[in-house]
This record gives structure tokens, C-alpha cells and sequence, in this order.
């Protein structure tokens, strides 16, 4: 797919802001706590102040009302170059939902507070529901005053800095599990809400979230009661393009930061990488990527070319195949790279931690396997 003189240029200048605050590993730790979080509010503020959050927020928002396209090269090159921005996907991917589904006031807050800068968070899995999301039990009862929200919500990226959450709960129990599910607008200091972070291996990323008789007003609902597994479809080809264009963009800063390597480590009198064990596993990666890139912008294009469609076979291919590649290239970039991949004085130890994770959140590729299945009728 061939991008617009303007994209490029867009692209360019993400890469030299990027370059500038935030191409050094001592720059990044030092907007990071040494890399223990995932998400820097001062770069993020400097993108703000750019117009760069607001790529797919409509200009009655104060957004440039950009396509897929345009967001697509946004995240891939912010993931290019690593910036610390852990908050920006869970923002788009939440923002859309406001855009689709929300009030009037709600869209003002949200999609405005988006442009900038404010993060917002979506909470779906549960303790026992995670790839069932259908199994969901955290409990929202009307009141003649609102809204009474009771239970745990787990995985929550980014709620620990959000300034709204979009919570995902059961307000109705049917036959069908996928019917009784409603979304709600949780601005994070909601009285009755705790936020409990969770450690892993990648740094403060998600949390626990615990409702305890937490009231929120009638106007709460964003769109419509018991509708809310409808809703959550209608974004899904948004959410997973939005995870293969990252990680589009990781494998190939994986891919360059081994390609580099190799050309100037020396081994035996030459470089490692004029080996052939080495020479063909990176002519392997080189194609794959390639061909990632081809996916991941085509799937942008029929996105943009039109938002309503479902696109539930491409939009999974996109998050299955980014993914994929993405943790391949990290986890063969180690390798080749010897222990100095390994070593935290080079980034790709935690290029590989974040590529291994991909392949979990915002559906696990094995449930993205499962729905391109279902589409050729299996």
C-alpha cells in the first residue's frame, strides 16, 4: 500500500520527535522510573501539543479526523521507536468506543480530553472471564438514583493513569450470556473504586479493579442498555488494528536493531552476520515483516474505505500475524545477538518482553485463530 506524501511526512515527524526526546535508552529510562513504567505523561504531553493524539478524533473535538490509515502509521512508528507512550493504544482503542456509542457530553469529555492528552482505559476480563468475556458477573443494579456497580475487574491496562474508564458490566442475566452486558463511564476517582496494580514481568502495566458499592449517575451508560456485547463487536476490527500496527512497528525496530548488531559484531575474523545461519534466518525475517506490512495497511485501507464493516477475518489475520512475527523476530533477535541481547544495557531484552505479551492481550491469538476459522465456516 503506498501511503500519501502527507502520511509520509507524518511519519517522519513522529521519527525525529521520537529520535530527539526519546531515542536513547537513558532518555527513555529517565521518562520511565528506569522502565518500570510503561507510560510517560511528559512525552506524551509533547505529542498533545502536536495535534498527534487527535489523528482519529473528529474536529468538533479539536481532533484532525484522520482515517485508519493515519493512525496506523501513528502507532507504528511510535512503536518503532519505542516511545514510551503504554497508554495511547487502550486510548484509541476506548475513544472509539465514545465516539460510537457515547452521549454528546460524553464524547465532549473523553474525545477532547484524548486531544489533550488524558488516557482513557477499557475494563472487560474478570478473574473468570477472560477470552469469555461473556462470562462476565460484575454487577451494575439501577437504583432510583442511578447505577450501584459491585465485583473485580482484572487486566486493566493503563487504569492506574486513566482518566476515565469504560467499564464493561452485567446488568441483566438471560439465556444468551452475551445478552445483560452494558458499558459505563468510570471516571477513576469514582468514590467506591480501588485500583490495585498488578507486577509482571514487563513493568506496571494492568491492574485489578474493585467496585464496592460504587455509585455512578443514570447517565453513566454509554449507549444502550444490555446492548453492551453488540457494542464491543462493532470496535474489535479498531482494537486489533490498532495491536497489529504496534506491533508491525516492534518487529521492525527488532528486525534493525539485530540487523545492525550482526553487521558489527565480528566473529572469527568477519562479521556474524555474513554467516549463513544468520544471513538466512534475517532474509526469513525481512519477508515476513514485509508481508505483515502489506497486511496490516491493507486491513487500515478497507477500515478507513469503510468504518462500519465488521472485517472480523482480516482485522484478526492483522493481530495474529503483527503479533506473531513480532515475538519470532524479538525472540530471534536474542539469539542472534548472544548475551548482549539479553543484557538490560540493550533494548532488546524488553522489545522482547512486550512482543511475548502481545500475542495475549486484546484477544489471544488463539481466539483470533478461532474467529478466522469461523469465517470460512469451520
Amino acid at each position: 500500500m503506498t501511503l500519501t506524501d502527507e502520511q509520509r511526512a507524518f511519519g517522519a515527524a513522529i521519527d525525529d520527535l521520537c529520535q530527539r526526546e526519546a531515542g536513547t535508552r537513558a532518555q527513555r529510562d529517565a521518562l520511565t522510573d528506569g522502565g518500570r513504567e510503561l507510560h510517560s505523561q511528559a512525552f506524551y504531553d509533547k505529542l498533545a501539543e502536536l495535534g498527534y493524539l487527535g489523528v482519529t478524533v473528529p474536529e468538533e473535538y479539536g481532533g484532525s479526523a484522520g482515517d485508519a490509515v493515519d493512525m496506523v502509521v501513528l502507532l507504528e512508528h511510535l512503536a518503532y521507536n519505542l516511545a514510551p507512550v503504554g497508554g495511547i493504544g487502550p486510548t484509541i482503542i476506548t475513544g472509539a468506543a465514545y465516539e460510537k456509542f457515547g452521549t454528546d457530553a460524553q464524547k465532549k469529555e473523553v474525545l477532547s480530553g484524548i486531544v489533550r492528552g488524558a488516557s482513557q482505559s477499557i475494563s472487560m476480563s474478570e478473574p473468570e472471564a477472560g477470552s469469555d468475556v461473556g462470562g462476565l458477573v460484575c454487577k451494575a443494579e439501577k437504583t432510583s438514583n442511578g447505577w450501584l456497580i459491585n465485583g473485580q475487574k482484572t487486566w486493566c491496562s493503563n487504569a492506574h493513569f486513566a482518566e476515565n474508564i469504560l467499564l464493561v458490566a452485567r446488568t441483566t442475566r438471560g439465556e444468551n450470556k452475551h445478552e445483560g452486558l452494558t458499558m459505563f463511564h468510570v471516571p477513576r476517582e469514582t468514590p467506591g473504586l480501588t485500583i490495585k496494580g498488578i507486577d509482571t514481568l514487563g513493568g506496571r502495566e494492568v491492574n485489578d479493579l474493585y467496585f464496592a458499592d460504587c455509585e455512578l449517575p443514570e447517565d453513566a451508560v454509554v449507549g444502550t442498555v444490555d446492548q453492551g456485547w453488540r457494542q464491543l463487536m462493532a470496535g474489535l476490527n479498531t482494537e486489533r488494528l490498532i495491536l497489529g500496527a504496534m506491533q508491525l512497528g516492534v518487529a521492525r525496530r527488532a528486525f534493525d536493531d539485530t540487523l545492525k548488531f550482526v553487521t558489527e559484531r565480528k566473529q572469527f575474523g568477519r562479521p556474524v552476520g555474513g554467516f549463513q545461519a544468520l544471513k538466512h534466518r534475517l532474509a526469513d525475517h525481512a519477508t515476513e515483516i514485509e508481508c505483515t506490512r502489506l497486511l496490516v495497511h491493507d486491513v487500515a485501507r478497507q477500515v478507513a474505505a469503510n468504518p462500519a464493516a465488521l472485517l472480523p477475518r482480516q482485522a484478526s489475520m492483522a493481530k495474529l500475524k503483527a503479533t506473531e512475527v513480532s515475538k519470532k523476530m524479538a525472540i530471534d533477535g536474542m539469539q542472534m545477538m548472544g548475551g548482549y541481547g539479553y543484557a538490560t544495557e540493550f533494548d532488546m531484552e524488553a522489545i522482547m518482553r512486550g512482543a511475548i505479551i502481545s500475542t495475549v492481550y486484546g484477544g489471544t491469538n488463539e481466539i483470533q485463530r478461532d474467529i478466522i476459522g469461523k469465517t470460512y465456516g469451520l
